[in-house]
């Protein structure tokens, strides 16, 4: 007797793949930049996400697109207050946004009068590295907080980051966070990722990461 098995993983991952070139298709045509932010609960990224807007704006204009597993849109609000066009999407417990999600969340933005959109994913360091949304960059984010063997802890993440920004260096001093051995574990995971080091509280590196997603923008828009 032959069992035929059929693998659903699969075929969910190629058909998210299928809208994620689609999204990211409607990004381009419209030249507006986008970067999925991900992180670990309590890296940061909101907090990073209003850095970044006081930094760009009123320069650029700018979307957010916050992912949670619950129905509470704190986290866009907060967005919106600094000046992004914010939707939020409630994952319903998903623990990770998918390109259907994003495709959505795009719908309700006006794309002609954005240059950059931000995507805030799930606090989870495993189930959003494997699904593409449709995006320019994946952006993640760590913590000194956090400790410095979460590269080596959560390889996949690490992995797949074109950007890596470390946050909350003011905490350096206080904090048994060894920044060679953290920074040693992402570049054997991944050698060409471009890591920022920042400090949501003293303002400190965000020059630099506003300087190098404006490029990024800037070139998405030209024709």
């Amino acid at each position: 007797m032959s069992v035929k098995v059929i693998s659903v993983l699969e075929n969910i991952l190629q058909a998210n793949e299928q809208v994620a070139a689609e999204n990211r298709a409607r990004l381009d045509a419209a030249g507006v930049y986008a970067i999925n932010m991900m992180s670990s609960p309590g890296a940061g990224k909101t907090s990073l996400i209003e850095q970044t807007l006081r930094a760009l704006s009123p320069q650029m204009r700018i979307g957010m697109i916050n992912g949670d597993t619950s129905a509470a849109s704190m986290d866009a609000e907060r967005g919106a207050q600094v000046g992004a066009k914010a939707v939020h999407i409630n994952t319903g417990g998903n623990c990770h946004l998918e390109a259907h999600m994003v495709r959505q969340a795009l719908a309700a933005l006006d794309l002609s009068a954005l240059d950059l959109i931000i995507v805030e994913n799930v606090g989870n360091l495993v189930c959003p590295s494997g699904w593409d949304l449709g995006v320019h960059a994946r952006v993640v984010v760590a913590s000194v907080t956090e400790g410095d063997d979460k590269p080596y802890k959560y390889p996949n993440m690490y992995r797949v980051a074109d950007v890596l920004v470390l946050n909350k260096i003011d905490l350096l001093p206080y904090l048994e966070f060894n920044v060679d051995y953290f920074l040693q574990g992402v570049r054997l995971l991944n050698p060409e990722v471009q890591v920022f080091q920042v400090s949501c509280r003293t303002g400190e590196g965000i020059p630099a990461w506003a300087a190098w997603l404006r490029e990024r923008a800037r070139h998405s828009a030209l024709p």
